[in-house]
């Protein structure tokens, strides 16, 4: 929804995506499948833009090494051993551009407010949009979502229930404002 209203906007967009879903037609899609691959495409994009959108939940975790052969229960149950991945917002944090705006998203279950407003200021963005995951109209795989928008400037903004088209038109008009801020 954030691809198609920025592009209907007039935006050059570049969708780095794990999903089949529908793209515009004016937008460059890099088509992904790892936690490493979404990293190493977004760097090699994320310099030369003035907006980066990271709404993707990237794992946290992945097993340290992959089986070779599939895993049977013959030979007992497995022990997975995880590493964490790249924080990629926060890497991205790290090197923003002067006058880039970056935008996190926060999937939470708890303390929604709280989580986001730690995670603005930890990552280093300018807007964070938070969203309650585990309500059954909100968040994945759903057409709505409903969200609290905290940026940089100290401003939060709670969204009713809303498509997620009408909702990505609220977060991009609050990037517009952002923009504006750091011209």
């Amino acid at each position: 929804a954030l691809a198609a209203e920025a592009a209907s906007r007039g935006a050059k967009v570049t969708l780095v995506t794990t999903v089949g879903l529908p793209a515009p037609r004016a937008a460059d899609v890099v088509r992904v499948e790892t936690a490493a691959e979404m990293d190493d495409a977004v760097r090699a994009v994320a310099s030369g833009a003035d907006v980066v959108v990271m709404a993707a939940a990237v794992a946290d975790f992945r097993p340290t090494r992959v089986a070779e052969r599939k895993l049977k229960k013959h030979d007992g149950v497995p022990e997975i051993v995880l590493e964490p991945t790249t924080d990629i917002l926060a890497a991205l944090g790290e090197r923003k551009q002067p006058g880039q705006v970056l935008v996190g998203f926060a999937a939470e279950t708890e303390r929604l407010r709280e989580h986001a407003a730690a995670k603005l200021a930890a990552k280093r963005v300018d807007l964070m949009v938070a969203n309650d995951v585990s309500a059954p109209d909100a968040g994945f795989e759903v057409d709505t979502n409903r969200a609290v928008l905290l940026d940089s400037t100290g401003s939060a903004e709670e969204t009713p229930l809303l498509e997620k088209r009408e909702l990505a038109g609220i977060i991009l008009d609050r990037i517009v404002r952002l923009l504006g801020k750091e011209a």
